[in-house]
Parts: structure tokens; sequence; C-alpha cells
């Protein structure tokens, strides 16, 4: 890609180029405005909710970590250090993905490429138009946690725009270094191979990181008496800093505006990095990107084999019924031939550690009698974190199998199949594993927990109940509310069909522990007095409207998807 700004050719500016950007995003943003104002609301509703109920934690948290006597500062510190290593990390993971659809799979390169532009406009409008894909998210999970930064520590009127300071050359640092690696890979490997490595290594990369920061417990910083020795508690207050990180540069700079601590270093070292990695990419990009963009042609059009252990799967299934056995058999190859999907997979693992891992931490079995009442209430409890978990797993298993048909819908409802049999498929496909998933988190958990054996029963039959009924919902939902023309599976719960899905999963798992919670407070009741723990009328009605309730939810939304597939016009 020549330079031609030495030639005196005019060139345009970075806003002109990324114009066709903004300006579809604006033209996306008002017909969503004249089209559907109910879906602006709804959205609009429930994103409030969730940063207010971001900001309420975290300003709790925040306002405590500030109260303690002599270390409150350098405590508010260390937890600022490590969200903001935790951007980091996701920041430098999202922008290695970003980077490679953004400065080699992009629709407009062929265009960009082939016009007369200064390959430094070009390098800084892929820049920033990968930072901006990559950071948007990070920046709304920021601003909650530092308003109440800002509240709680009096920043006053011109935090904000020392906050955006500190952001912006934050965000840029591992913008630069993804589409580095990304243009060193490409020029290795071809682009779509290049994508499914840099997946599955992000997805690899995302889940140690996860389990590195949970393993870290920084909940012990808020309980400086369970250590040893100050020694101890020092150490655990140092890692896993390092002044070389710009996460500490980031967080080292608000926390001098907070405390009113006058030191330009953490500023100067921020800028000029993200500076000096500006040029560095920049140079790099000069060298190698017309090589790493031809290979990206070379390697548009590679082949994915099928799975070899199809004929496994035909004996497997050799009972059922033909048409039912071929839409399994095909759903089962498209999950493990696209790595998007199936990579997923590792952060569901991901997920369940974690989820243990809380579930072992917790202070219950440290020699101290714990009141059987709040074991129970534990327990109870549980199964409603169980269910979240399993929602949302649903969410990104189930949820999408409709809409992923994508273009191929007209063939499936030109020809004489029945569709009814597509949507069975798609739910044995999802719920086998869903249902191995939730008894197996439900069982462990009671048993870390040493539940009763009344507990465990309402515990596996809710959870197993709730499994079933909440495949049906997502399956049904995502059938009402189908993305066909999403080719990324991961942006296909994001969708307002996603929002509706989760929103009464949520619901639906609140009613169960609202009806639940009479009878098993009745037993608890009855264990406390002596009594038989058996269930008395209230307790049998409640189960009987959680099992209806449960009955509405599953059956229903698929009925209601079997029917907009009937009418489908193709």
């Amino acid at each position: 890609m020549p330079s031609l700004a030495d030639q005196g050719q005019p060139q345009p500016s970075l806003l002109a180029l990324s114009s066709p950007k903004w300006r579809s995003a604006l033209a996306r943003v008002r017909t969503g405005r004249n089209g559907s104002g109910s879906r602006s609301v709804l959205l609009g509703v429930a994103g409030f909710l969730f940063l207010a109920a971001a900001f309420g934690i975290s300003y709790r948290i925040v306002t405590y970590f500030k109260g303690v006597p002599e270390i409150g500062p350098l405590l508010a510190g260390k937890l600022l250090a490590m969200a903001f290593l935790a951007f980091g990390g996701i920041l430098l993971l999202s922008n290695l993905v970003a980077a490679l659809s953004t400065f080699f799979l992009a629709k407009d390169l062929d265009m960009l490429v082939a016009a007369p532009l200064d390959w430094g406009r070009f390098y800084l409008m892929k820049l920033g138009e990968t930072v901006i894909h990559s950071s948007w998210m990070v920046a709304l999970l920021a601003a909650p946690l530092l308003a109440a930064y800002g509240i709680a520590w009096g920043g006053g009127i011109f935090f904000p725009i020392i906050a955006a300071a500190a952001l912006i050359p934050f965000f840029v640092i591992p913008g630069v270094i993804g589409a580095a690696v990304t243009l060193l890979l490409v020029n290795i490997f071809p682009a779509r191979r290049a994508r499914d490595l840099l997946g599955l290594v992000t997805l690899l990369a995302a889940g140690g990181l996860v389990v590195f920061l949970r393993f870290l417990q920084p909940e012990q910083l808020a309980r400086p008496e369970g250590f040893e020795s100050l020694v101890d508690f020092i150490a655990v207050l140092r890692s896993p800093s390092h002044p070389l990180l710009p996460s500490e540069w980031a967080s080292a700079m608000l926390m001098n505006w907070l405390t009113r601590v006058g030191d330009p270093l953490p500023v100067v070292l921020l800028w000029t990095t993200a500076a000096a990695f500006v040029v560095l990419g920049a140079a790099l990009h000069r060298r190698l990107f017309m090589s790493g963009f031809a290979r990206a042609q070379e390697g548009a059009d590679s082949n994915i084999r099928g799975a070899r252990w199809d004929w496994v799967a035909r004996r497997v299934m050799r009972g059922v019924p033909p048409m039912r056995r071929e839409f399994i058999l095909k759903d089962l190859r498209v999950f493990f031939r696209d790595s998007t999907q199936w990579s997923q997979l590792i952060l569901l693992g991901v997920l369940v550690v974690v989820y243990l891992f809380n579930i072992k931490a917790l202070p219950l079995f440290t020699g101290e009698e714990v009141p059987v009442f709040l074991m129970t209430l534990i327990v109870f409890l549980n199964q409603g974190l169980a269910g979240f978990v399993i929602a949302a797993v649903a969410a990104r298993f189930i949820f999408p199998s409709i809409s992923l048909e994508g273009r191929q819908m007209w063939l499936l409802r030109s020809s004489p199949l029945d569709p009814r049999a597509m949507l069975r498929s798609k739910y044995v496909v999802g719920m086998l594993p869903l249902v191995i998933l939730a008894l197996g988190l439900t069982v462990t958990t009671n048993v870390m927990l040493r539940a009763s054996s009344f507990m465990m029963a309402v515990s596996v039959a809710t959870v197993l109940g709730y499994t079933l009924a909440v495949g049906g919902l997502a399956l049904g939902i995502g059938t009402l509310y189908p993305q066909y023309d999403t080719e990324n599976a991961a942006q296909i719960p994001t969708s307002f069909g996603g929002l509706v899905f989760m929103l009464l999963a949520i619901a639906l798992l609140g009613a169960i522990i609202v009806l639940e919670a009479l009878p098993v407070t009745d037993h608890l009741r009855a264990a406390r007095a002596g009594g038989p723990a058996g269930l008395g009328p209230q307790g049998i009605a409640a189960f009987t409207g959680v099992a209806l309730l449960m009955l509405v939810a599953g059956i229903v939304p698929v009925r209601m998807a079997a029917k907009r597939l009937a009418t489908l016009e193709v």
C-alpha cells in the first residue's frame, strides 16, 4: 500500500473514512426507533436496571473499603487495580478476534485496499474501529465502578474527564497489541484458520484468566483479621500487580486524583506508552499488511470436513425415525464443524469450575456450628443459582439453534419435511447435555453443602423440571424472534429475542422459588420442632403449581414456534 501523502494527492480525513460505519449505525438506530419503540423502551429499562445494580454493588464495596482504618485507600486502590487487570485481559483477548475481522475479513477491504489511500490513515481508521468494537462493553462495565469511586471519594465534576483520559490510552494499548499479533498470525496461517486458532486461544486464555482471578480470592482483602500475620496480608495485597502493567498506571492515575496526590508519572507512562505502541504498530502494519491481506484472500474458500464419528451416531440412533435422526445428525455436524460453537464448551467448563469453587469457598465448615436454617436456606438458594446458570447456557446453545439455519431455512421449508420434527431434534440435541450439566451441578453442590435428603430431592426435581422447561422456552422464543441474517452465533443471544428469553427465564425461576419457599419453610419448622416433616396440603398445592408452571413454560412456546415455522414464507 503506497503512501501518497508525499505526492501531493489529497487524502480523506479519518472522519470521512469512518463515515460509512457511523452513518450506518445512526441509520439503524433511527430505523429501530421508528419501527419498534417498545423494544427500545424494554432494552433501555433492562440496561438501566443492570447499570443501577452494578453501581449499587460497587458503591457498597468501595465505601466499605474506604472505611477501613489506616489501609482504606490501599485496599480501594488494590480493588481498582484488579478490576483494570481483568479489563485489560478482556480487552486483549477481544482485540485479537476483532482485529482479524476489521483488518482482513471486513467487506469494505476490497474497496479500501484498491483505493489510493495513505497506509497511515488506513491503519488508524481500522485500529480505531477495532478498539471501539472491542472496548464498548468494557467501558459500559467500567462506568458504574468508576462512578462509585468518584462519588465515594469525592472526585468532583472533573472526575469523568480524568476517567476518560485514563481509559482512552488503556483501551488503545491492547488494541495495538491485538492488531500486531493478528497481523503476524495471518502472515503465517490463512485468515480463516487464523480465526479459528485465535478463537480457541482466546477462549482458553479467557477461561484461564477467570479461574486465575477467582483463585486469588479477592474477598480475603475485606477480612484482614483472617491472615496469620501482616506479612501474609501484604503479600496478598501485592499480587498480581506489577509496576510495568498499564492497569497499574490507569488505577494509580485515578487513585492519585481521588486521594489528591500530585504525581504525574502514571499519566506520562500511560499516554507515552500508548503513543509509542501506535507508532510501532503502524510500522509493522506498513511492512506486513499487504502480504497478510493476500494470504487472507487465498484462504477464503477453505472447506471443513465432516465428522468421522457419523457411523457411530447412526448405530446409536438406529431406532430413531429417519427424519428426526437426520435432523439430529445435521445439528451435531454443524455444531462440531464451527469452532465458534464447540469452543464455547471451554467457557462452559470454566463457568462450572468457578461455580463449584465459589460453593467450596463458602465459610460454612470452619469448625463453628452453622444453624440448620442457614444451611437449608443456602441449599435452597443454590438451586436458584444453578437455574440461572442453566438459563444462561440455554441462551447460548439452544436459543440460537433455529437462527443458525440461516438462508438454508428456505430449503427446509420448501421440502416435505415436518417442521415439528426439526424442533424435536433441536430440543433433544440441546437438552441432553443440558440435563447432564444441571443434574451434575445440583448433586455435586448439594453434596458439598451436606444437604438433607428432603432438600436433595426438592433441588434435583426442581432443577430437572426447570431445565426441561427452559429448554422449550429457549427454543420457542428463539423461533419467534429469529436472526437468520446473523453469521456469528455469539451475537444472537444479545438480540431483543435473547433479552425476552432471559427475562422470561428469570421470571419463571423467581416464581418457582417463591412457590417452593412455603413448603420448604414448613419443613424447617417441623424439623426444628421435632415433629414429622411431611408435606401438608399447602406444600402439595405449591409443588403442583410449580409443576404446572413448568409444563406451560416448556410446551406453549414450542407449539407457538411450530405454528410460526408452518406459516413461514419462503
